[in-house]
């Protein structure tokens, strides 16, 4: 004899009862509804959910206790629920993009499904199982959060490695900050003095000096040298996009913002930020500059929110900041907050015995980017260098040795210098006469220079000057140029 047959058969009171035992200990709310959409049952999680009691419902719609409006409180019809479409057509219903609301008045986001009751073929009433899902939306919201922490981690990581992998190739190209003149021996030292510390630096010197590479001196011996030093030229872009990259933006705070962007405040949390040119910037960016330095803290562009940064300042500028605040153009109060540590960079002209050890470290380097044998600076074309004035500065010097590197084969031939060059940072129609001497230096060394440093010959200097070449050697020798 089977189970089946030795255990006696339920009753359907006693079966009604179990069900109703299975009901009351769900955790979901249920409801009973009739073919009218009026409650006929409701568990105790329906009432512990929604405040109503099955006295108050029994018997009631319950659209109009609970479901009666939208989130944002716009009415909801009946006949659009979806609960009252399944009395309607029989076919299940489900949806967790709604609310139910409390007797109290508040609301809970909701997850329901309605099933039909069909007997016989007519449907006789439904069941709505439903359940509070505020915590699985928090869990939502908070991983969505940490996926939005994590994508602009990612991004800014990217940009970091961009900045690391361009510093490497900059240093791979640029010289070293090298002399031993008094004026490089003393700005060396007040690098080490002041590289340690937090404070802002102002980098002062004519264009082509070296700033860039007093700013990475200083950052290389700072504490903050395991990250990228992260640069900007003020004067290399509009100004209408310089708030943007220095600040950076939110999608859509701009006609063309497609999606959001970090600045380089941001990209220089932990690290140094230079500021190149800083006497180009705004007005409005003197202001929230000024702000980070107060505040420690930036606004993208297009954001309410603040975001704290620990950035380090170096500016530098080849212009009159002093002069610029006397005349409105700069800010005093901005001023004095780069100003803590000014660090003035000679010209190359007050350092001329730099110039022999600054000139073969050059050829050295540019030997190895042309893939080209090093070449050796002969002692008149080192004279040559060294009388030069050098409007350039070390740019200059740099790029004549690349003219002569490049024009080159096994002897170094450099281009003509035009020493009566005005002063790049002087203005136009006050040049300042060479002396005699010096005037006739410059004109013999274009002539040798055209001749590609031939003195005799059909087509030497001394024929090219009209003098006997006898002549032309005792003025070279007399002006030291032999």
């Amino acid at each position: 004899m089977s189970a089946s047959q030795t255990q006696p058969s339920l009753t359907h009171s006693e079966l009604s009862h179990r069900y109703q035992r299975i009901l009351e200990a769900m955790s979901e709310g249920v409801y009973g509804l009739n073919a009218a959409g009026h409650a006929t049952f409701v568990n105790p999680a329906a009432e512990r959910l929604t405040g109503w009691s099955q006295a108050e419902i029994e018997g009631e719609s319950i659209h109009r206790f609970h479901h009666h409006s939208h989130v944002d409180g716009r009415h909801y019809p009946q006949d659009d629920c979806p609960i009252y479409q399944t009395l309607q057509t029989g076919i299940s219903a489900h949806s967790d993009q709604e609310v139910f609301w409390r007797k109290d008045g508040s609301w809970f986001p909701v997850e329901y499904s309605s099933s039909a009751i069909i007997d016989n073929g007519v449907i006789t009433g439904a069941v709505v199982v439903f359940k509070d899902i505020s915590e699985r939306l928090q869990h939502q919201r908070s991983l969505q959060a940490a996926l939005d922490q994590v994508g602009q981690l990612q991004r800014q990581l990217q940009a970091e490695n961009q900045y690391l992998q361009q510093e490497l190739r900059d240093q791979q190209g640029e010289s070293e900050l090298l002399g031993q003149s008094d004026g490089m021996l003393q700005l060396q030292h007040s690098i080490r003095q002041v590289a340690p510390a937090p404070s802002c630096v102002l980098i002062l010197g004519e264009s082509g000096s070296g700033k860039e590479l007093v700013a990475r001196s200083l950052h290389q011996q700072s504490p903050r040298a395991a990250k990228p030093m992260v640069r900007v030229n003020c004067g290399a872009m509009a100004e209408n996009l310089l708030e943007s990259e220095l600040f950076g933006h939110e999608r859509g705070a701009f006609t063309g913002a497609h999606q959001r962007r970090i600045g380089r405040f941001e990209q220089a949390d932990g690290s140094t930020l230079f500021l190149d040119e800083i006497g180009e910037l705004s007005a409005a960016a003197q202001v929230k500059l000024l702000r980070v330095l107060q505040e420690g803290e930036i606004q993208r562009l297009g954001s309410q929110h603040t975001i704290k940064v620990d950035v380090r300042i170096i500016a530098a500028t080849h212009r009159d900041l002093a002069a610029m605040v006397q005349s409105g153009q700069f800010r005093s109060d901005l001023y004095f907050r780069l100003n803590v540590f000014p660090l003035h960079v000679p010209p190359l002209r007050e350092r001329q015995a730099d110039i022999p050890l600054l000139a073969t470290h050059l050829l050295q380097r540019l030997a190895s980017r042309l893939n080209r044998k090093a070449l050796v600076l002969q002692p008149a074309q080192l004279r040559q260098l060294m009388n030069h004035p050098w409007p350039g500065n070390v740019r200059e010097l740099a790029n004549v040795l690349e003219h002569g590197m490049i024009l080159s084969t096994d002897q170094l031939q450099l281009p003509l210098l035009h020493s009566n060059a005005i002063h790049s940072d002087q203005p136009h129609g006050n040049e300042k006469p060479l002396p005699l001497s010096d005037a006739e230096k410059q004109h013999i060394l274009r002539a040798l220079n055209y001749c590609s440093g031939m003195v005799g010959g059909e087509n030497g200097a001394a024929r090219l000057l009209g003098l006997p070449v006898s002549t032309l050697r005792s003025r070279m020798k007399k002006l030291g140029l032999l």
